[in-house]
């Protein structure tokens, strides 16, 4: 968490005691109280004190100037991971699992039989074969491993991730064969003829996991979790990803009264990204039905980038989903109109749709910066350099749709290319930065080029860990 350095002071006392009997001075040393421990502050507490951070006198052309300099040294240290040979081992890795699905649990999924699945079951030791193209298992009892090359191209199998589990004491289902459907002769109504079959896997509660390339370790995975026995969520949990070319990417969160969420990306000890929201949502209630709004609470967000800028966050989630209850039940969709009606009016319909789509666009725009207050904060300069607001607009080229055409033979109206064209725009709540001066740029314009580099270069790193069909 991002710590607020708070101004200590030292009270120095000095007492000077003359004795007159000898006509000598004695000085008392100098006395010092012990200085009182750096104290961590609550998310909320950093982002009132952020919150009355004064604007900075930048101009907004002066900022966006400062801002892409900051970023483009994030970029240059993303840019870094390329060269990385741990994320090139799982991109490998992924790659292998592509090209040969593995089946864990040696054809006990998806095999017709209920059945409870062990994390001890999945154990083995999977070797790729590169002449077959294939996986070889040979049996385990302690661990999960896969021996494989650290590089696309390469047949020598020098990495090696080795993972191991706990099981935890909480289950989950999970559909084995799904129910066979079709017409019932019997009961003369389409549906299942056959039931679907659940298997039952217990969660993990710990996991472990190490990676090397050529004997040498190349990156770590720890993960720890605890589940609730009401819904099985997890009550609290945290994982930790560290590579050995210095990137390291760590999330973790709670649930409780205050349900709380971090994550944290750094190189080589630096932050690069840091997440931390807390939120007084009942979690619980949400997970039974999201749509109850008296249930999610307030939340606080704090979003570092580098070591400076920080978008901050307070958001009344019940009030935002009150509001758009409310945006919804006092604004109806318009009716379609009847196809056989002579008399319906399809223009008035598409026009009436473009005013009610307007309404709900501007409406959640209005909740969002009635609810949520948004803040880009430079932390080194002590200043806010603007705020954050939704504004309904209009985005790309509008729809034309063809107003259908009375069929007078047929007594409905139909669809025609000869129809006349009516334009329904496309609408979005758009980000914009609202500076001192009282003007405003669209987040996406003022940053286009480094917002986008920012997203490519962080989608390829994380890209690492995913694995895609082909």
């Amino acid at each position: 968490m991002i710590k607020k350095l708070l101004l200590l002071s030292l009270i120095a006392s000095q007492l000077m005691i003359s004795c007159s009997s000898d006509n000598s001075d004695e000085v008392i040393p100098e006395v010092k109280p012990d200085p009182k421990p750096e104290v961590e502050l609550t998310i909320e507490e950093q982002i009132a004190a952020l919150l009355k951070q004064p604007y900075s006198n930048l101009t907004p052309a002066q900022q966006k100037t400062k801002f892409e300099a900051e970023a483009n040294e994030m970029l240059v240290q993303l840019d870094k991971s390329k060269t990385s040979g741990a994320i090139e081992a799982i991109k490998n890795l992924g790659r292998l699992f592509s090209l040969k699905h593995i089946d864990l649990f040696d054809g006990k999924s998806q095999n017709g039989v209920e059945e409870v699945l062990n994390i001890s079951g999945v154990y083995g030791t999977y070797t790729w074969d590169d002449a077959k193209k294939t996986w070889t298992k040979t049996a385990s009892t302690t661990e999960l491993k896969f021996v494989f090359p650290a590089k696309e191209g390469q047949t020598t199998n020098n990495a090696v991730l080795t993972s191991k589990s706990t099981s935890s004491n909480i289950k989950f289902s999970n559909v084995d064969t799904y129910a066979e459907w079709g017409y019932n002769s019997e009961t003369q109504q389409y549906g299942p003829i056959t039931p679907s079959v659940q298997d039952w896997f217990y969660l993990p509660s710990t996991v472990e996991a190490l990676l090397t390339i050529n004997g040498a370790q190349s990156a770590t995975f720890t993960s720890n979790a605890k589940y609730s026995s009401q819904n099985k969520s997890p009550e609290d949990y945290s994982y930790k990803l560290a590579l050995n070319d210095g990137y390291t990417w760590e999330m973790s969160g709670k649930k409780g009264t205050e349900t709380t969420s971090k994550a944290l990306f750094t190189y080589n000890g630096k932050s690069l990204i840091n997440f931390n929201v807390t939120s007084s949502a009942d979690i619980d209630k949400l997970i039974e039905n999201v749509e109850l709004s008296q249930y999610k609470g307030k939340a606080n967000t704090l979003f570092t980038i580098m070591d400076n800028f920080i978008v901050i966050g307070n958001t009344d989630l019940a009030a935002d989903a009150a509001d758009k209850e409310a945006l919804y039940k006092n604004n109806t969709r318009p009716a379609s109109p009847d196809g056989e009606n002579p008399k319906s009016d399809y223009k008035a319909y598409y026009t009436a749709l473009n005013a009610y789509e307007k309404k709900i666009s501007d409406g959640k725009a209005a909740s969002f910066n009635k609810n949520t207050k948004l803040s880009l904060v430079s932390k080194k300069d002590g200043t806010k350099i603007a705020d954050i607001v939704l504004r309904s607009e209009k985005v790309g080229d509008d729809y034309l749709v063809s107003l259908p055409v009375w069929n007078a033979q047929g007594k409905y109206w139909t669809w025609s290319p000869n129809g006349e064209l009516f334009a329904q725009p496309y609408l979005e709540e758009v980000i914009y930065l609202k500076f001192n001066d009282t003007t405003e740029a669209a987040m996406s314009v003022y940053f286009s080029e480094i917002f986008n580099s920012l997203r490519t270069k962080f989608t390829d790193f994380t890209s690492a860990f995913q694995t895609k069909s082909k």
